[in-house]
């Protein structure tokens, strides 16, 4: 423990267990949007097809956070216009879009110096190494995105569960749609300095998952989930330090072994209750 307390006496730690909680508080809200409209799917591609504006930002000395961001929303416009001239579903267009993209990026990537180190770095994160400025821009991306998820809250919620009858009620189903896209979109970027492209995937689904373990209200749910999220930044981050292991990779494990814990005892309660219930069940008989 005298490891991780040294640690917090550097300025720079310290930032880094801030955008620890952080990504995964907003990763966990905006993953329970993914989870309601099944777009795991989705978010995985979007780590792929993020890479190359990621690798040209950092080529023309830009901001990654932008770089990303504009890449992955041309990526959401070209899926939104695919999907509209139904010629493909919106996985098939997921999947037509994010050809190539990922090879894409490891191209120009490979033509810079130090390509094996960027490479590492872009793709699993350094989260030892943000800058107040990368907290300022999740604050800035982050809270921009929970302030827009927060005004169309009723909306996106009646679409994912009944997108039928929210159309027939005039909620325009196809721009909510576009809304989370966008969200998962800016969210990613804002991920990219903590867990990379890659392992983003983890902070915008599996404390959504884990947090549908314990209720299946929407509000509580994505309490549990930023709840979630924020330990598996904190956990993986001081396993990190205490093991010398890469954050990125521990915070993903974090959130997978919180997921199992929870799995685990959600499922011996839900096991003990059937046991009683079936037990009343025969005294009443």
């Amino acid at each position: 423990m005298s490891v991780l307390w040294d640690s917090l006496q550097s300025t720079t730690f310290r930032w880094a267990v801030v955008e620890a909680v952080l990504v995964g508080a907003i990763g966990g809200v905006v993953g329970v949007h993914v989870m309601l409209r099944r777009l795991p799917f989705f978010v995985v591609a979007m780590s792929h097809a993020m890479f190359p504006g990621v690798v040209l930002a950092s080529v023309l000395g830009i901001s990654l956070f932008l770089g990303g961001t504009t890449f992955g929303l041309v990526v959401v416009a070209g899926v939104a216009a695919i999907g509209a001239s139904r010629v493909l579903d919106q996985s098939s267009a997921i999947g037509v879009v994010l050809a190539g993209a990922f090879a894409f990026g490891v191209l120009v990537l490979s033509a810079q110096p130090g390509s094996s180190r960027d490479l590492s770095a872009f793709l699993v994160g350094s989260i030892v190494t943000v800058t107040p400025g990368d907290v300022a821009t999740t604050i800035i991306g982050g809270g921009l995105v929970l302030v827009v998820l927060a005004a169309v809250h009723k909306e996106l919620v009646a679409s994912a569960f009944d997108p039928a009858g929210s159309a027939a009620l005039g909620y325009p189903v196809r721009r909510l749609d576009i809304v989370v896209l966008t969200a998962v979109t800016v969210t990613m970027a804002t991920t990219i300095p903590a867990t990379g492209t890659l392992l983003s995937v983890a902070l915008l689904t599996v404390p959504a998952l884990t947090a549908r373990l314990w209720t299946n209200r929407v509000g509580p749910m994505m309490a549990v989930a930023a709840g979630v999220g924020a330990a598996s930044g904190l956990l993986g981050l001081a396993a990190s330090t205490l093991w010398r292991i890469a954050a990125g990779g521990a915070i993903g494990l974090a959130a997978g072994a919180l997921f199992a814990v929870s799995l685990a005892i959600t499922s011996l309660f839900a096991t003990t209750a059937g046991v009683g219930v079936r037990r009343r069940v025969r005294q009443v008989a």
